[in-house]
């Protein structure tokens, strides 16, 4: 009997699925037996120059030795090795050593006060010297009003060094700093990824947005809603020295031809449909700036660009293009279409006002562009990106 390819099909996807989990699996295994290293390695530099027991050689000396003895190691720099102890004294107030039982394999928690998330090996140390070995094990506590879930801490140890050094660099606050690790671990952010959020500041902005959701939407949904959109949107691939002189088509213009960096700006939800989306009622045209979909929401997201103050006309344009949607364009199983007015100004007073009367599902957000950022802002962006392509070419990626 000959057996067809379709026979095998069932087969395929099983084997497939095991060695797509498999890599997977190794990954984070490799990334937690490296994070661990790094931890390791930061604690031990951290505790002997802090104290001042090395010269201030030491961590250059060590980096040029590690060189010497491992012809062709990278990642060992000294500059790398600063930014293992930087790891180390970063996470040391929230991540703790505690002896325990190797054969004990589960998660406990100890009381409502502290959450000691027990059972993350720490490999044994490179030396008798360092102060981790393999009856060592990591364990995370609860620090000020921060909640630790489990969750946190598998996202802890799935986030990459590069994305640590990244969060730790340009990140104070424990809480925030624990934001943009869930980010990236949940939503598998690039490292590009990660530095526009940071600096387009989304732990503030993102959930703030000016909206009636909560009355044009359900529960489920508005919540949905609310954590997809930002008060704010850095659209820092803009460049128009001045704004108040060119009219939106030039700003959509330049948002379609970037619009990857725009989808950025969004979120990771958001799909692109078009621009100048022509929706016809009656005998008359109307025409959408943008158009999206978000597939979190399941919901049309129309976008109408305005390059001055929000005014409370705007809405009853928007709200008839999201009639139109709704009518001719959103499938039976979607929710209702949403509308965002993006403009460069609003009074949030106004805003709420206006909403009032509307039964559609709108928000109203502003916009920056690269020439209104702070000229000292742009010109330590610029320093940044220029001192991340050096450290590059220098240590490689860790």
């Amino acid at each position: 009997m000959n057996e067809t390819p379709s026979t095998y099909s069932s087969a395929i996807k099983t084997i497939k699925s095991a060695i797509l989990q498999s890599r997977y699996t190794a990954a984070a295994l490799v990334n937690r037996e490296m994070l661990s290293l790094y931890y390791g390695i930061g604690r031990y530099i951290s505790e002997n120059t802090r104290n001042e027991a090395w010269g201030s050689a030491a961590i250059q000396n060590i980096s040029t030795s590690l060189q010497q003895e491992l012809p062709g190691l990278k990642g060992f720099s000294a500059s790398n090795l600063k930014r293992m102890r930087s790891f180390f004294e970063a996470w040391s107030p929230i991540l703790t050593y505690r002896p325990l039982a190797m054969g004990d394999l589960t998660i406990a928690q100890n009381s409502a006060e502290q959450i000691d998330y027990q059972n993350i090996e720490i490999r044994p140390s490179l030396t008798d010297d360092m102060l981790i070995d393999v009856n060592e094990l990591l364990s995370i506590r609860q620090l000020m009003t921060t909640e630790l879930d489990k969750n946190s801490l598998d996202n802890f140890l799935k986030v990459s060094f590069t994305h640590h050094d990244e969060i730790i660099g340009k990140i104070k606050s424990p809480q925030e700093r624990l934001f943009y690790i869930n980010k990236v671990a949940t939503e598998f952010l690039s490292v590009q990824s990660l530095k526009y959020h940071i600096k387009s500041n989304l732990y503030a902005k993102q959930g703030s947005l000016s909206n009636n959701f909560a009355k044009t939407m359900d529960s489920n949904t508005h919540l949905k809603a609310i954590m997809s959109f930002k008060d704010e949107y850095l659209l820092d691939f803009i460049n128009i020295e001045d704004p108040d002189l060119v009219d939106e088509r030039e700003i959509e213009n330049q948002i379609v031809r970037n619009i990857k960096k725009f989808i950025m700006a969004l979120g990771p939800d958001f799909s692109y449909i078009g621009n100048q989306y022509r929706l016809t009622v009656g005998e008359d045209e109307f025409f959408v700036d943008l158009l999206f979909y978000n597939r979190r929401i399941q919901s049309l997201v129309a976008i109408d660009l305005k390059r001055g103050k929000f005014k409370a006309e705007y809405l009853g344009k928007m709200n008839l293009y999201l009639s139109a949607l709704d009518e001719y364009v959103k499938q039976s199983h979607e929710n209702p279409s949403i509308g965002i007015i993006l403009c460069k100004e609003k009074n949030n007073t106004i805003v709420e006002f206006a909403f009032r009367d509307f039964s559609k599902p709108m928000g109203v957000a502003i916009y920056k562009i690269a020439s209104e950022l702070p000229e000292p802002y742009k010109s330590l962006r610029i320093d940044c990106d220029a001192l991340n392509e050096i450290l590059k070419e220098e240590d490689g990626d860790v």
